[in-house]
């Protein structure tokens, strides 16, 4: 855990988000600034910086797998979803007509 880290924060309960999904590897919860009607971070509970610094290959697929499953949950795995990566934590977006060029 980094001290300064926002999302390590999250991951010791240091600061309360609104968790859709957790396990031993990720969180997942609502974005406090969302672009979509679902608009949900899911993270590493492990810290990585950026995208530089994962030594875990398997950890991207767990990351997209659960962006999977919280689409069927959020009710969005039909009509279609957004996944964007940043650095390391991923926005699973959707609920919207998305547009291309993102926005």
């Amino acid at each position: 855990m980094m001290s300064d880290c926002l999302f390590c924060k999250f991951v010791a309960g240091e600061i309360k988000p609104d968790i859709v999904y957790e396990d031993d590897k990720v969180l997942a919860f609502r974005d406090i600034n969302p672009q979509a009607p679902v608009h949900i971070l899911i993270i590493p509970k492990k810290h990585i910086a950026t995208l530089n610094e994962l030594d875990d290959q398997s950890l991207a697929g767990t990351l997209l797998l659960t962006a999977r499953n919280i689409a069927a949950q959020e009710g969005i795995s039909e009509e279609g979803y957004r996944t964007v990566f940043n650095c390391i934590h991923l926005h699973l977006l959707g609920g919207r007509q998305m547009a291309w060029p993102p926005g």
